[in-house]
């Protein structure tokens, strides 16, 4: 049978044994915390992309709906109610 003093291991094997374990742990932590940044970054990257596609896709869909603005747009596009180079809406876009 095994003595009471096998029983309890060396106290300072396991002080050295619970820091090594303690390193290896905040280790994975550290790389954890890494990883988790770069799927954040990931996330907000795809989160702004699609946030341009939608305003794009809306102004699209808005443009096509409205015949109005397409034919404003077209005149717009050859220069417009002041003609070439008038300041204003040119090509759709703001001078």
């Amino acid at each position: 049978m095994p003595s009471e003093h096998d029983e309890h291991p060396d106290p300072a094997a396991e002080s050295v044994s619970l820091a090594a374990e303690a390193a290896v742990l905040e280790a994975h932590l550290r790389m954890l915390q890494e990883a988790l940044e770069t799927v954040d970054a990931r996330i907000k990257a795809v989160s702004d992309t699609l946030r341009v596609l939608r305003h794009a896709s809306a102004a699209s869909a808005h443009a096509a709906d409205d015949p109005d603005r397409r034919a404003r747009s077209d005149r717009d596009d050859v220069g417009g109610p002041g003609g070439p180079g008038s300041p204003g809406v040119h090509g759709g876009q703001w001078q």
